[in-house]
């Protein structure tokens, strides 16, 4: 044992000296890049003069210091900064989409301290006519913490992770503008609307009928109530990260639902617990466990033969404890660890109130509640097959257990016992993931593999089946209707009604994976998403309901209607764009620039042009005709230094404005490609839209010591009244247009 122990401490003990040395590697590396961006830039500086005596002297060799830049291996940043993403063995575009940073922005160390001096003198010193960086002025006239302000060369600079971005200012307001003036609040507050789409992809038991006649279910951090014949929602907003499980109080009005752990725009650790509301008022009545959960709370359940006393849940740690509360006192009673493996459910039994019965990977317990401990007797499966996964449970009219599994049986476990009565052998193909006992006794059960939904007798014989189509995915969960109706949730999101007489009707459809395209229809009103999901939804506003899908080959990642909304460009992960008819929905022209992801797709606004994004670090512009059905390639955007993340057209249809990833602004002629460097020819330009999350007009939206990449999104309403941002910690929030003042 003490070799063993000894053989383990010399692992870590390597480990950690591995992991110090890569870093170490990776930190010399980064100085190495940050030396040739500085070597690159002065390089360019000599060029630049040497070209001007060139032109004096009416020579066109090339120069010493041309053949030396040209012979670099790697491109500076136009404000003295690296791209990590282009550091030897690293992929050129983000390996994960989740967040398109650069990848040394959370390393801090003394070696790059000791290069920022060097980094914010390279920025201070470059010509203003850049537009991530400006000239200085021998003349500050004012400052803050984080912006600053040159009246002179009429600019504002400010700073995102210690990197310079200098914002133009319009000959307009040169004169008047100052940081002291005040910002009047928008005169429009935000209400939520409408949700679309459910979470059944990954969670369970998230699906039921409440006397208002509203369907309960969630999304994100939202719990709806949807009330489908009035075709009106409600939301209970009380959550601040992703809901995971939800459970229905006896009384049918009381509910709770478990969340995730998650994080604070101030970087404070937002604990997961549970909360327990009124589904009338929306009020929340106790708050449960927060800074007793560790990663998530997975499975929620009311006791229901003492008046819903009680409450247990299971948390997503390791050990998976199984904990029982007095919810209306907010006080634990028991907690135990529940199993290595991952548990599925936790469920009170109807009639004995001091019973739980638990599942998941290959077990199902039965716990007994004895004041502060809870004593567990293990499913006996015996001379039956033991499943991989116990999927599901519910309970018969007489108190018997019935359980769901992988291998697609159902097992009846009688009360009071911990073994098993009766089979169904084979009853899907595939696992069961849910089970539903209706208000007549006779039960219902949900098909993964199968997709089917089939009605048993009291007896566990099959009295009816029908097959969920497979746009909607497997059955995920089953909650009974009206008299003979149904609903179903599944693994695609999707929840649909029917009844075993009729037919299944989607009433609530979304993405399965990440959002990440969208835009609104230029006249109409529908809207467009695309997403990982390789899924194009034509959403229609009033209905709720989307007019069309269509299956990608890529997953989406940006989408923009012709300003005519007859035909959409859809841009996708791997370099390809294609051209869909808003009609018919079929597909009028394809096109591949690069191999990276499109990351932002937009029509000009007199339709002639369009531009293409990309991680790749260019901007395509392509000429459009025949009214959005033809496309030529006309220009080709070269000067950015890392990947394309927001672009914006002129009203003139003449400019576009471009961000990337490391906190750029440039600006180009589109018909050309060409780089526009002057400062004074675009400072009083007018943008058709405000898309671009930096820029004079915006950068009020951005919070006081933001690290780039906290907001990732912003519009500006057709009235220009009003500004609009996303941020990374699900704030959708409003600006009074223009938002030029530090926050």
């Amino acid at each position: 044992m003490a070799d063993d122990n000894l053989s383990a401490g010399s692992g870590m003990e390597m480990d950690d000296r591995l992991s110090h040395l890569e870093q170490r590697v990776q930190l010399q590396e980064d100085e190495i890049q940050l030396l040739k961006a500085a070597l690159a830039d002065a390089l360019r500086r000599l060029g630049y003069c040497e070209e001007l005596t060139q032109a004096s002297t009416k020579k066109g060799a090339p120069t010493k210091v041309r053949q030396l830049l040209q012979a670099l291996p790697s491109k500076p940043l136009a404000n003295g900064y690296v791209e990590q993403k282009r550091m030897g063995g690293y992929p050129s575009s983000p390996s994960s989409p989740k967040k398109e940073v650069l990848m040394s922005i959370k390393r801090k160390s003394m070696s790059t301290e000791r290069l920022s001096t060097t980094r914010k003198e390279m920025a201070d010193t470059r010509s203003r006519t850049t537009s991530s960086s400006s000239s200085t002025c021998g003349k500050r006239d004012s400052k803050t913490k984080e912006c600053t302000l040159n009246a002179e060369d009429g600019y504002v600079r400010m700073f995102l992770r210690g990197r310079p971005v200098t914002l133009h200012i319009p000959d307009q307001l040169r004169e008047s503008y100052s940081f002291d003036q005040k910002v009047a609040l928008p005169d429009r507050k935000l209400k939520l609307q409408w949700v679309y789409g459910y979470r059944g992809r990954d969670c369970r038991s998230n699906l039921y009928l409440l006397p208002t006649g509203e369907i309960v279910y969630f999304n994100a951090s939202v719990v709806v109530l949807y009330n489908v014949e009035e075709q009106q929602q409600r939301h209970y907003l009380g959550h601040n990260d992703d809901v995971k499980c939800l459970a229905i109080h006896p009384d049918m009005v009381t509910i709770a639902t478990g969340q995730v752990a998650g994080t604070s725009k101030d970087g404070k650790m937002l604990t997961p617990h549970v909360r327990v509301w009124d589904s009338v008022t929306l009020n929340t009545l106790h708050v449960i466990g927060s800074g007793v959960f560790d990663r998530a709370v997975t499975c929620v359940a009311f006791s229901k033969s003492n008046g819903g006393a009680y409450l247990c849940a299971v948390d997503d740690a390791n050990d998976h404890i199984l904990s029982v509360w007095d919810w209306q006192k907010e006080k634990q009673m028991a907690d135990v660890k529940c199993s290595n493996d991952s548990v599925l459910g936790a469920v009170f039994h109807p009639m004995e109130p001091n019973l739980i019965v638990t599942c998941g990977k290959s077990h199902i317990n039965f716990w007994t509640i004895e004041g502060s401990t809870l004593t567990k007797r293990q499913g006996l499966f015996e001379k039956h097959e033991k499943p991989k996964y116990v999927l599901c449970v519910t309970f018969a009219e007489n108190g018997d257990a019935i359980t769901g599994d992988s291998s697609g049986n159902i097992y009846i476990w009688a009360k009071g016992g911990n073994r098993i009565s009766q089979v169904v052998t084979g009853a899907h193909e595939g696992g069961i993931f849910s089970l539903c006992v209706l208000k007549d006794g006779t039960l219902v059960s949900g098909g993964g593999k199968d997709r089917k939904v089939v009605l048993w007798d009291h007896e566990y014989h099959k009295q009816n089946e029908m097959v969920v189509s497979e746009a909607f995915g497997p059955v995920r969960t089953l909650a009974e209707g009206k008299q003979d109706e149904f609903f179903v949730g599944t693994t695609r999101n999707a929840v649909l009604q029917g009844s075993f007489s009729g037919a299944l009707t989607p009433i609530v459809q979304g993405h399965t994976d990440e959002l990440w395209g969208l835009d609104v229809h230029p006249s109409t009103e529908q809207f467009v998403s695309c997403g990982q999901d390789k899924q194009v939804y034509l959403w229609d506003v009033t209905s709720h309901r989307p007019l069309w899908s269509k299956t990608l080959e890529d997953p989406g990642r940006s989408a923009g209607f012709h300003p005519s909304g007859t035909v959409l460009a859809v841009g996708t992960m791997t370099g390809r764009w294609m051209v869909l008819d808003t009609e018919t929905r079929d597909l009028i022209s394809v096109h591949t620039d690069g191999n990276e992801i499109i990351s932002t797709i937009k029509y000009s606004p007199d339709g002639a042009y369009l531009a293409v994004g990309s991680h790749d670090n260019f901007i395509y512009i392509y000429a459009v005709t025949e009214n959005g059905r033809k496309y030529s390639r006309v220009s080709k955007c070269t000067g950015h230094s890392s990947y394309v993340t927001h672009i914006d057209w002129s009203a003139n249809s003449q400019y576009i404005v471009t961000n990337s990833g490391d906190y750029e602004i440039l600006y180009w002629e589109a018909s050309s490609g060409k780089h526009i460097t002057s400062a004074d020819a675009v400072r009083n330009l007018e943008w058709a839209t405000s898309t671009c999350v930096l820029g004079f007009n915006v950068f009020g939206i951005w919070p006081d010591g933001a690290d780039g990449t906290d907001i990732n999104a912003v519009c500006r309403s057709n009235n220009r009244s009003v500004l609009a941002s996303g941020d990374d910690f699900g704030k959708v929030r409003l600006f009074s247009n223009p938002c030029s003042q530090p926050r």
